[in-house]
Parts: structure tokens; sequence; C-alpha cells
């Protein structure tokens, strides 16, 4: 038999603790606590306890493949669990508390898990959970500040801290295509839908975000990780930290402006992700009390567009330079991003696209365009941390080529840059023809009166759908409908204008921190 030239090293996502373990023994993660302290731990420690977390996992009967749901801030504590779930060969499937209950109770009963982890803060709704979703047989408290004995659970309930550990439990003892994760779709076009991460592809996707014209960051990077990891494992963060040294700043469940400048300004934070509404909130903070974040050197965005004025805004007041970003669920969740060191940025771009991912604009029915700069199409992409299928349904998600649509619509300049133009189910129909909202919002949110901004459809008994625009006014700014409809004269074209601008104090968010056009479908989407 002849023997291979390189050596078969899988590529497991232990191996990323176990590394920093070694080699960054000193670093760590730092946890805000509700009463402005922190709590620490170094990647040694955190090896150690998440191994004992994995121990204690085998001394409640949990085995390679099976589902352990999560249910928890961004925290020690979770990313411990996280680790020693993943370590043994088990699958995180990490839930979103900002859902309904019984969103997740029917993800959690398609993904079979027995197992939940559950922070204390959100231990009554692990209960009702347990309820909705028999398969939980048991709930393990994490963050605790619960009395077990009074928690009446269909689920027997036990407290990390007297989780019972046995032998120790060899980590990476599997296949690298093995899974590792799981993480439901937000449901904003439809059920939600399992995407599966393995160790394999997710530690590619950190070796994507480690490239110097990703996120880059270093052993001397401390990185705020605002984005929570129910939202594709947090961008990639709780690994990618560790496989540099890099310190893991972790806010708990308090995001206002308030919480997260103490925590910028005690900690030193350098790097920090979230989506543009977490910005929003702090500069109005430092805005309204003074302050500054003088550490703070870059601010990776993503989740949903940005507008410009916010973006500009944001660098004036904390000294950042923002990075855009585009992703999905599906991707691992990173496939482009702005460089920071541009010299010329159009905040309107998705980004340069990221080695492992390849893109295809295509036409309506899947056939790619002979044109593919400069021209609009349907967005679809191919790579190794890309989805193939969804859990529990057998039927590919992609194309006979094996390529996956991601219903963005987009196009790309001569130099390569992305900029995603809309959704392909946002369109507006009007008299037989598209409108864009992608394309108005843009244009409306470079008013320094806006702070958020929407366009949604409204039925029309001649044209079918008439554009109405909504929009969230910056505190103590105001504009006409002539100044905002003025913006968008001569640069769309007229039938394009909306028929009406509806303003509310506060623009409804969905789970996932993005505009929640759903809802405002169906309060101002009628006739």
């Amino acid at each position: 038999m002849t023997q291979p030239y390189v050596q078969d090293y899988a590529l497991t996502l232990n191996r990323l603790l176990e590394h920093a373990a070694k080699w960054h023994p000193k670093a760590g993660v730092v946890t805000a606590t509700a009463n402005g302290a922190a709590t620490r731990l170094t990647y040694e420690q955190l090896l150690t306890r998440s191994q004992a977390f994995s121990s204690g996992l085998r001394q409640l009967g949990v085995r390679f493949g099976d589902r352990v749901a999560t249910l928890a801030w961004n925290t020690q504590a979770h990313v411990e669990a996280w680790y020693g779930i993943a370590g043994m060969g088990a699958v995180v499937h990490t839930l979103n508390p900002r859902l309904a209950t019984e969103t997740l109770a029917s993800m959690v009963r398609q993904a079979e898990c027995r197992l939940l982890v559950v922070a204390s803060s959100l231990a009554k709704m692990g209960v009702d959970l347990a309820i909705l979703a028999p398969t939980i047989e048991r709930i393990i408290v994490i963050d605790e500040s619960v009395e077990v004995e009074a928690m009446a659970s269909p689920a027997s309930v036990i407290l990390h801290s007297e989780m019972e550990t046995g032998a120790r439990v060899e980590w990476g003892m599997f296949d690298e295509n093995s899974p590792a994760g799981l993480c439901f779709t937000s449901g904003t076009t439809g059920e939600p839908k399992g995407v599966v991460y393995t160790h394999r592809s997710s530690y590619l996707h950190t070796l994507r975000v480690l490239q110097a014209d990703v996120i880059g960051p270093t052993a001397s990077d401390r990185i705020l990780m605002v984005v929570p990891m129910f939202h594709a494992n947090g961008w990639g963060l709780p690994f990618a930290a560790p496989a540099v040294g890099a310190s893991l700043l972790l806010p708990g469940k308090n995001l206002d402006g308030a919480s997260l400048a103490r925590f910028v300004q005690a900690e030193g934070a350098t790097l920090a992700a979230a989506v543009p509404t977490v910005w929003l909130g702090l500069v109005d903070h430092l805005d309204e009390t003074g302050g500054d974040v003088p550490t703070l050197k870059r601010i990776i965005v993503g989740g949903a567009p940005m507008p410009e004025s916010l973006m500009e805004r944001v660098e004036k007041r904390l000294g950042a330079i923002v990075q855009t970003s585009w992703g999905m669920t599906e991707l691992t969740p990173l496939g482009a991003i702005a460089p920071s060191h541009l010299p010329e940025r159009e905040a309107a771009t998705a980004g340069r696209i990221a080695l492992g991912v390849d893109v295809l604009l295509t036409d309506s029915d899947g056939k790619a365009l002979s044109q593919q700069r400069e021209t609009e199409g349907r967005l679809r992409v191919k790579g190794q941390s890309v989805v193939h299928r969804y859990y529990g349904i057998e039927q590919p998600a992609v194309d006979s080529d094996g390529w996956f649509d991601t219903g963005d619509l987009a196009r790309i300049n001569a130099d390569g840059a992305l900029y995603i133009t809309g959704r392909a189910k946002d369109l507006i129909k009007s008299g037989g023809e598209w409108i864009n909202p992608a394309e108005i919002e843009a244009i409306v949110g470079t008013s320094p009166a806006v702070a958020q901004v929407a366009v949604i459809a409204r039925q029309h008994s001649k044209w079918g759908e008439r554009p109405v625009l909504v929009i969230e006014n910056r505190d103590g700014h105001e504009a006409s409908d002539d100044d905002l409809l003025g913006l968008l004269k001569g640069r769309v074209p007229s039938w394009w204008l909306p028929d009406a601008v509806i303003r509310l104090p506060r623009i409804p968010l969905a789970a996932t921190g993005k505009i929640d056009k759903r809802r405002l479908r169906k309060e101002f989407g009628a006739e």
C-alpha cells in the first residue's frame, strides 16, 4: 500500500480551542455581568471546563451525533457548553430566545433534542419549551441564579455546577465531515429550515474569517462579539478568536448603548461585530451622555443593510472603520466583506467575495447571465461551507450544477465588488413592472434625519401594488415628505416614487435584528 504524502489531520473544531490553550493560554473569554462587573476565564481554563462539560454530558447519556439544544446569551458558560458538546461529537443546536416558544418547540421536535442547555434568565422559557417539545428529557441551567426546586418542569432540571462528571471524554475522535452545529433559518421567506454545519465546513469557514482582507483578527485583538451565538455561530467568531489567541468579549444579554459603551471602555475592545441597530444605540448613548471608545478600531456589520447616513455617523462618532458584509445562515455564514484598507469605499457594497465562495448571477429561471459584471441578476453561490441540503430534507437545496439560490438580487462591478440590490421576495410589481425597494431605501437612508427606513408594497386596485415609505426619524431630526421624496426625484423612475410616507416612533425589528417587513406589510399593506 502506497503511503500518503501528507498526514491525515482531521479538521475538527476541538483543535481550535486546544490550540488556544496550548499557545495562547493567558488570553481568554471575558463576560459582562448584570451588575457591571466581568468574569474572566483563560483559554486554558476554558478547555478544562469544556472537557468537564463533555464528561457530564456523557454521564447523562449524550452520545455521538445527538442534538443538544442551547437557549442562552453570549456568555462564557455558553461557549463552554458549545465546545463541550461539539468536542465530543454531539451537535450544538442553537435557539434564538427572541422567537416564539411555539416556533422553537417545532425546531426542537424536528431535531429530536433530548437535552436543553438554558441560561437561568431564560429558565421559564426553557420549561415552557420542554412542555411543548416532549423530546426534551433534561434541562441544564447555566449562568445560574435560580433554584432547581422552584422549577416545575416535565423534564428533569439540574444546575451546571452540579453536573456529575466521570472519565475524560476524548475529543475529535470522529470524521471531520460529522455534524457539529444546527441552526434554523429565521423563516422570513417561509417555514424555518435547519442548516447543518459540519466540523470541516466550520473549520474552513474559520480560515476564511482569518483572511487579512476578511476580518483578519490577531492575537492583539479584543473582539466584542455582540452578534448572538444563535445567529449562524456568531458569524464564526467563537472559533476565530481562539484560533489566533484573540480575547473574546461577551456582553451577555444587555445590548443597550449604555451597557456596551461601559463594556468597550472597561475592556478595551478593538474589534466588534453586530447588526446595524446595535451601533445606532451606541452612538445615540454617546451623543446623549458624552464619552468615547478610543480603543475600538473596526466594526463588522452584517445581517441587514446599513444606511449610509448611519455608517458615516458611526465612523465619525466612534472613530472606527465600518466593514459591511453579506452572508446567510446557509453560508456558515460569511460570503463577502468590504476590506478595511480600501482607499475608496462605497457604502452600498456588500464587499469582496472571500476565498472559498464562488458566485453566479442568473435570471429568474436559473440560467447564467451572459454578462456577469455591471448587470443585475439573481445571486447563486457554491463553496465548501455552503448548504447542500436542509436538515431532515433529502431533496438538495442546490441546482443540478451545485449552485444555491440565495434569493438575493445583486450586481458585481468591474472591480469585483458585490452589491446586494434587493430581495426577490421584496420586489413590488406595479402596473406589471418591477420596483426595487432596496434602491429607494438606500437613497432615503442617506438623509441625516432618518434612523431607519423600509419600503413595502401596498395593495392598489388599479396598479396591483404601490410602494409605501416607512421611516423612523433620528432623534431630534425631522424631514418633510417633500424632502424625502425629493431625494428620489431624478434618481429613480418617477413611477417608483412612494404613494405615502408613514412615520413610526420605532420601526419594528424581527428576532434577528432586521427590520420586520412581514409585520409592516401586515399593518400597512392593505389598500
